[in-house]
């Protein structure tokens, strides 16, 4: 093991990834060598960043923090600590059974690992971070936690009711890592359009979206998981105005059917969904919409599931992911509904919900062949540069690959790229010279 090192390995969703990033900074600050996500993890001393969402993250994150201890136990590692939201859902039971981790913390007081460790942390420089992104990107975290209460979310239990971040200092932040070099920045929360209620009494995400679009330096925002339900529409003025916010937005919808939207606590019906989607792509013609969407939960029926698919080959969503309900403990699905769809059952479904997306994401990507699109370049990989349009938030969308005969290209540089070619998900292009 290497001393005075610390690997941290972040599991879940991109606002773990924040935190951990925040994380690394302080021990950086206080002297430490840390790693992210090796492999192989080598320092003395190794934080998980759990997950604790559903079920199969939940598994995920256990077998790492058994992993470890593990290797704890066979002198690879000194110390094993845990933080993040599974040890803040479980914390007491976690401890109980793996009583070979040092400490658990939990989705809020990761802080106070600084000071276990005898360092200092440094609150006056909280919101920084070292990236474990490409330099060019970052994500953006402008709120913590959830209102919503759906049914099936296990959210609300783990990270409490939402709070929002001072506009201030959300700005500050912005201003700071475009001083560092981003220059693309994925703006996300549990709930983006909820932002503002708690601190100024209103929605006001679209005066946050239009100050950091107005900050020198910012080439690209794209916005993440907001909700239907009181849709701020002048958001979408924002959007058409400022040239550098992305004509992209990802707005989890979960299903269409009156019937599983209330069973779900959504408080929207198919009717209003419908009407949204249309609004949306009437508004702001050429928006990308990406949405996710839920197949298997109580009252959903094959009347219910035909209503999800008929509603998947009209709207013709440009990205959509899904997955199968899984019940979790201490929602209001979990006490109020019998888990009644067998999961041989629901695998079905999403097998064919994500083959009929399949067939639809290669004509909407097929329409892109002839036209001149701007690319940010994240990697090389093979023979091809790897690129996103503003249309394809890293990860998760599809990307623009560019073959490396077609010249020299510089990571975090946008190049006009003509598609050539394109596949059930991904582009191909060459560099409009």
């Amino acid at each position: 093991m290497r001393k005075n090192t610390i690997d941290i390995i972040t599991l879940g969703c991109s606002k773990n990834l924040v935190d951990s990033e925040r994380l690394i900074r302080q021990l950086e600050l206080n002297g430490y060598t840390v790693t992210h996500d090796s492999e192989n993890p080598q320092g003395e001393i190794v934080v998980v960043n759990t997950c604790g969402f559903i079920a199969d993250a939940q598994e995920e994150s256990v077998n790492m923090i058994l992993e470890l201890c593990q290797a704890k136990e066979e002198g690879r590692i000194r110390q094993v600590y845990v933080m993040g939201c599974l040890s803040q859902r479980f914390m007491k039971e976690l401890g109980h059974e793996i009583p070979q981790v040092d400490k658990f913390y939990g989705k809020f007081n990761w802080t106070e690992l600084v000071a276990d460790l005898g360092k200092v942390y440094q609150k006056d420089r909280q919101y920084e971070r070292r990236l474990t992104t490409p330099k060019h990107y970052a994500y953006l975290k402008i709120s913590e936690g959830c209102d919503r209460h759906c049914a099936y979310c296990a959210i609300p239990i783990i990270t409490g009711k939402h709070q929002s971040r001072p506009m201030e200092d959300i700005i500050a932040e912005v201003e700071h890592l475009v001083g560092e070099g981003v220059k693309e920045f994925q703006i996300i929360a549990q709930e983006l359009t909820y932002y503002g209620i708690d601190l100024y009494g209103k929605q006001r995400i679209a005066e946050l979206v239009e100050r950091i679009a107005d900050v020198k330096g910012v080439k690209w925002v794209r916005l993440h998981y907001a909700y239907p339900m009181n849709f701020p529409w002048e958001l979408v003025d924002v959007m058409r105005r400022k040239k550098n916010v992305c004509k992209y937005l990802d707005i989890a919808l979960q299903h269409v059917s009156t019937k599983v939207l209330t069973n779900m606590q959504r408080h929207v019906t198919k009717e209003e969904t419908y009407a949204l989607i249309e609004r949306l792509r009437n508004e702001l013609p050429g928006i990308h919409i990406r949405t996710t969407l839920m197949v298997g939960f109580p009252g959903e029926g094959e009347a219910e599931f035909e209503e999800l698919k008929e509603f998947v080959r009209w709207a013709k969503f440009d990205r959509m992911g899904a997955f199968a309900y899984s019940e979790e403990e201490g929602t209001p699905a979990q006490k109020k509904f019998n888990d009644e769809v067998p999961d041989e059952v629901k695998q079905k479904r999403l097998s064919e919900l994500m083959e009929l997306q399949q067939e639809i994401s290669a004509s909407v990507q097929a329409e892109k062949v002839g036209q001149v699109m701007k690319v940010i370049i994240d990697r090389k990989e093979g023979e091809y540069y790897v690129g996103r349009t503003e249309f394809d938030s890293p990860e998760v969308d599809p990307e623009v690959l560019i073959p490396i005969a077609d010249g020299q290209l510089r990571r975090g540089s946008f190049y006009n790229v003509e598609i050539i070619d394109s596949d059930d998900f991904d582009l191909y292009g060459c560099v409009k010279r």
